[in-house]
């Protein structure tokens, strides 16, 4: 899968949210400054090419949606990641994280929880 620019994902995100969009839905979306139409569109195509986006003709214009799940990139970006920083080590992550940001051992605690939850 291939990686997206930032500004790439800043669309996806408001695309991921708004499920279906035009350029205009998405612009109106976007935080200030806002980008130019022909930027934005730009972008869409470009999204459209690298098989992330597709669209639906609706009138004169076309209205787009995803190909890709956002739960899907998510993955695909946390484990590229792992692989680049971390040398394939989920463990060495979190260590990294804990340490970076000084988690407590209730903080941990907490997060083990989650973990559980989710796998009852």
């Amino acid at each position: 899968m291939k990686q997206l620019t930032k500004a790439e994902e800043e669309i996806m995100q408001v695309l991921w949210h708004l499920e279906k969009a035009s350029v205009k839905q998405l612009i109106d979306e976007l935080p200030e400054p806002k980008p130019a139409y022909n930027t934005v569109s730009t972008i869409v195509r470009i999204l459209e090419s690298k098989g992330f986006v597709d669209y639906e003709k609706q009138g004169k214009g076309h209205v787009y949606f995803s190909l890709l799940a956002k739960t899907d990139y998510s993955n695909q970006s946390i484990n590229m990641l792992v692989d680049n920083y971390f040398q394939g080590s989920f463990k060495s992550m979190v260590s990294f994280f804990v340490k970076k940001n000084d988690l407590n051992l209730k903080d941990l605690e907490a997060v083990l929880k989650e973990i559980n939850k989710k796998e009852d």
